[in-house]
């Protein structure tokens, strides 16, 4: 049987949704996986320090020091190959990526969004603004969703969901921690293990 599928999270903020992945993966719940790396493109990110705790190697490719982005895609490309990374997670990844990026990771690359696609997301839908667009359209249910990336935000094909009830008196950020709490930080690193175990042909 081939080693353990090696995996680099990329972030741009806090991490948590990093720290659920080590949380599992501690757990004993991503037995097909191996984080080996964590890249940011923002240099003051707290998911480094939390990669440091964790003993994880980290990268940075910062949007200010790189701000051409297809510069900075081509450094995160080389940070991935470099370190022999066969599967890539976002986990709130700020930089949308080419498709030539996604082209050479075919089916290798997911990411978490914090609603049910296909509502509330694509271009411009991000962190509180999901939340904000959910409480305008009145929804008495949102959610998460673990998806493939490919060249469309947000349209790649959906591996995991979770709905997650949206109560009288939310403001975005209340619902934006049920929502992570609830689902986000239960959906990834299931999908994690689901598409490193597939990888890795088990």
């Amino acid at each position: 049987m081939r080693d353990r599928v090696r995996i680099a999270v990329l972030c741009s903020g806090g991490g948590t949704n990093f720290q659920a992945i080590l949380n599992a993966a501690d757990a004993g719940m991503i037995p097909d996986g191996e984080i080996k790396l964590v890249v940011t493109d923002h240099k003051e990110a707290f998911v480094l320090q939390r990669a440091a705790r964790a003993g994880i190697k980290a990268e940075i490719a910062d949007r200010k020091d790189v701000p051409d982005r297809a510069e900075r895609e081509a450094k995160i490309l080389k940070i991935l190959k470099e370190n022999q990374i066969e599967f890539i997670v976002f986990a709130g990844f700020m930089t949308i990526l080419s498709e030539n990026f996604v082209r050479e990771y075919p089916n290798r690359i997911i990411n978490i969004h914090p609603a049910l696609i296909p509502s509330f997301c694509g271009k411009g839908f991000y962190g509180l603004h999901v939340h904000e667009a959910a409480l305008r359209a009145g929804v008495k249910v949102t959610g998460a969703t673990v998806h493939y990336v490919n060249e469309v935000c947000d349209g790649g094909q959906i591996i995991a969901q979770k709905a997650v009830e949206v109560k009288e008196g939310d403001t975005p950020e209340t619902l934006q921690k049920r929502v992570m709490r609830e689902a986000e930080w239960v959906i990834l690193p299931e999908a994690v293990e689901k598409v490193a175990k597939k990888l890795r042909g088990v």
